[in-house]
């Protein structure tokens, strides 16, 4: 069987969706992932076989097919109408060279990340089935309405009047602080992934002080959103602890570190059993990485609509949410300290852990994939 992955616009987005393609290839299907060129490094640091489709990346989505540059509003509704029609303008940028893999390579099966517009269409053009990859977090309906209604030209010329639906989806985020508007998801264990480093023994050995892990994702550079990361950093280091800052180098040689800090492009997954807290922005592969780890969590969410599965997560009482607009230094280094001191925390999260790894396998989930790409199969040749 030829599985297409159709991958996200960001390392974040990509790494959920590699165990999955992973598992599918160690059970002998032929698998590609294809991506914006910003994807590549993550995806084939993963050891899986990569298509770039477009240069673009979804800033350069922030202008519209007339060329005009569309601001994209602080907060509301306007913000996710204004994001989904930037990830549906990425997925026109995409769409011609995946209908081109797909006329080459001809798949059995798309398995299309849930921001990644084009699965869908290049499934329909290939005349397979397609399963929708959800993490559950920063996707909401009016994201998808947004990105449908951009890609209507693109649509129109493939003989279609709305989005083809999945046969099914999956969710790697564990059922209790799944949104309670979510689709019906098949639920599939999260493997911790990341862009890997040779190891060294701190890495895996946790040392006497607490261990803090700070991040504010992997789209943080010298010249964007540096001063959110610094502002954490600078919040949390007073306190007595092992300080880890899990960001690109060019980003960490720029830092005021405390003495004994440790900053770079870290492996996360690595670390994560280790850490005693993570302060972070409340992106999806760190935030799913931290439950599948029982890592109480410090969320900071500065990027509108992750605030929602922050709050869910909180009110279990494995994490505590900090407003990005008005923080302070007391309000990060108090809810650290809350975390370290009151067990609660930390015993909710080792629930949320168990019931992520009661989830199926992915080696188990790549078993409705073959029964549904069958299942098609017999239905076309009966036709």
């Amino acid at each position: 069987m030829k599985i297409l992955f159709v991958g996200g616009n960001g390392a974040g987005t990509i790494f959920p969706d590699v165990p999955l393609a992973q598992a599918a290839r160690n059970a002998g299907h032929e698998v590609i992932m294809s991506g914006p060129e910003i994807t590549m490094s993550a995806i084939l640091g993963s050891g899986i076989p990569a298509v770039s489709v477009t240069e673009r990346t979804i800033q350069d989505c922030r202008v519209n097919r007339e060329g005009v540059l569309v601001p994209t509003p602080a907060g509301g509704p306007e913000r996710n109408i204004a994001i989904g029609r930037m990830f549906g303008r990425l997925a026109a940028h995409s769409l011609d060279a995946l209908l081109e893999l797909a006329d080459r390579w001809r798949p059995d099966l798309v398995v299309s990340n849930v921001l990644a517009y084009a699965g869908p269409l290049v499934a329909h053009h290939a005349g397979v089935p397609w399963v929708r990859f959800a993490t559950d977090i920063g996707e909401p309906l009016s994201i998808d309405l947004a990105a449908a209604a951009e890609l209507a030209p693109e649509m129109e010329r493939l003989g279609l009047t709305a989005t083809p639906p999945p046969a099914f989806s999956v969710t790697v985020m564990p059922e209790s602080v799944r949104p309670p508007t979510a689709p019906v998801a098949l639920p599939l264990r999260h493997i911790p992934c990341s862009t890997q480093s040779a190891l060294e023994p701190w890495m895996y050995t946790k040392g006497d002080r607490p261990r803090v892990l700070v991040s504010a994702g992997s789209r943080v550079t010298p010249d964007d959103d540096f001063e959110l990361l610094s502002g954490l950093v600078e919040k949390v280091a007073p306190l007595d602890i092992e300080l880890l800052i899990a960001t690109p180098d060019d980003v960490a040689a720029r830092l005021d570190l405390p003495a004994g800090a440790r900053a770079g492009w870290l492996p996360v997954d690595v670390l994560a059993p280790t850490c005693d807290v993570m302060v972070h922005h409340a992106g999806g592969n760190i935030t799913l990485t931290c439950l599948a780890n029982g890592v109480p969590q410090v969320f900071v969410p500065y990027l509108p609509g992750l605030e929602e599965h922050s709050a869910r997560i909180a009110e279990r009482g494995a994490a505590r949410l900090v407003d990005p607009a008005g923080h302070g230094a007391a309000d990060i280094a108090g809810a650290v300290r809350d975390l370290l001191e009151d067990p609660s925390y930390r015993a909710e999260a080792r629930r949320l852990r168990d019931e992520t790894a009661a989830m199926p396998t992915p080696a188990r989930v790549v078993g409705e994939l073959e029964r549904l790409a069958a299942a098609h199969r017999d239905s076309t040749a009966a036709k």
